[in-house]
């Protein structure tokens, strides 16, 4: 493995499974650090890891990567072996060496030595101060997760009504949902998709995850440039279409909203449980609920569930319990004889059962009927009995559509969405 500043030259190791990985690491935990750090960056992206989380002990400090969304553990490091990680990890990161009692943020680059054609990946690294040191969680941004509206795992009318939205040339599309559920991804899928020489599009971002060719890309730097002052700044460039990172504050929502009002297309996210929480989240933070429905298009909320192994996965007769819920969480007519996924693993899925994972939806249009609803500020379950009744599929009944469809099972969606109460 070749360093150089900021950036570090790995190649695929061709792993194929956790357990490749962890004698891949066995083989080579008494050699250098770079060589360390090579293995277990090449083993990360060959296992499609999203992040790699090394959390120090008492004696030993742990590895694990998260994978599909779960943590699986890979290895374990003595003292001054994690150490030295550590300190060559900051270095590459560019933060400070000597600082351990407060929390720091920095990033570097992998670039395959081998793959000419690869596109550079990311690393996003945070620390943060543990009793036994610190942890260090590395996000890694693969530019291969970029994909296209078509890939996201939408229902055929979900993606023709996503699709006839964003062509809009003004308003609002909040995508909600917890860290982690995809939010981001499905923000570019909407960039690449609205894309096109004739329009300007501008980002500001907390920090940007993914380097768009075309698109101005701008991040938010403590209190100098956050989203409520750098969308004002925006708003003076001309922009056709603007992605605001996430709404957190007061400034920011109104600053979104006149956007919105004013001949803007704006894309954005908020940290809420459903879709139908946006209207009760934007109006908590302060903004008028008669700005509200005139502004905002559509409001999506996402999870992500995993998918079942194409290589151990198997079908089976449900049980009258599991049709009973399956009856209940579709509208949709039941096959007869139907046959719904089972999980059992192998070394392919690193005996989870699942390999790669889809995102389940839910997703309201603001017409008249709703705007005037809006007004009265109506509690989340009002809005949400609201929204279903106007057609809105819940992400719970999505998730069952796809178990109906063999992509996943009745227990990774309730995992995910909740059981049916």
């Amino acid at each position: 493995m070749e360093t150089i500043s900021g950036e570090i030259k790995i190649s695929s190791l061709g792993i194929k499974n956790i357990s490749g990985l962890k004698k891949k690491i066995s083989e080579t935990s008494d050699l250098k650090i770079t060589d360390l750090l090579g293995t277990l960056f090449g083993g990360a992206t060959d296992l499609d890891a999203s992040d790699i989380h090394i959390e120090p002990g008492e004696e030993t400090s742990k590895i694990r990567l998260r994978i599909d969304g779960v943590l699986q553990d890979v290895a374990e490091l003595n003292k001054t072996t994690y150490q030295s990680v550590l300190s060559r990890i900051k270095l590459l990161a560019k933060i400070k060496m000597n600082v351990s009692d407060r929390p720091q943020d920095g990033r570097f680059s992998l670039v395959f030595s081998n793959e000419k054609t690869e596109a550079p990946i990311e690393i996003r690294v945070s620390t943060l101060p543990a009793e036994k040191g610190e942890a260090l969680v590395l996000r890694i941004l693969n530019p291969k997760h970029l994909i296209g509206l078509g890939e996201l795992g939408l229902r055929k009318d979900l993606l023709d009504l996503f699709r006839k939205e964003i062509r809009k040339p003004n308003g609002m599309i909040i995508v909600t949902g917890p860290t982690g559920s995809g939010k981001t991804t499905t923000l570019y899928a909407f960039l690449k998709e609205v894309q096109k020489p004739e329009i300007k599009i501008i980002t500001i971002e907390d920090p940007i995850e993914y380097r768009l060719a075309g698109i101005s890309q701008t991040q938010v730097k403590d209190k100098e440039y956050d989203f409520a002052s750098g969308l004002k700044s925006i708003m003076r460039q001309d922009p056709d279409v603007i992605l605001v990172g996430e709404i957190r504050d007061l400034e920011t929502v109104d600053t979104a909203l006149q956007a919105s009002l004013t001949g803007h297309l704006v894309f954005t996210t908020l940290h809420t449980n459903d879709a139908a929480g946006t209207i009760a989240r934007l109006i908590s933070l302060g903004a008028n609920p008669s700005n509200i429905g005139p502004a905002i298009n559509m409001a999506v909320a996402q999870r992500l569930v995993r998918k079942i192994c194409k290589k151990c996965g198997e079908l089976k007769t449900p049980s009258a319990e599991e049709l009973q819920k399956i009856k209940i969480g579709t509208k949709k007519a039941l096959p007869k004889n139907i046959k719904i996924p089972q999980n059992k693993g192998c070394d392919y899925c690193n005996g989870t059962g699942y390999k790669g994972r889809v995102g389940i939806f839910e997703a309201f249009l603001i017409n008249d009927d709703m705007e005037k609803f809006i007004l009265t500020s109506p509690p989340i379950s009002a809005l949400r009995e609201k929204a279903i009744k106007n057609g809105m599929v819940t992400m719970r009944e999505d998730g069952i559509v796809k178990v109906i469809e063999g992509i996943t099972t009745l227990e990774e969606v309730e995992r995910v969405a909740g059981e049916e109460v």
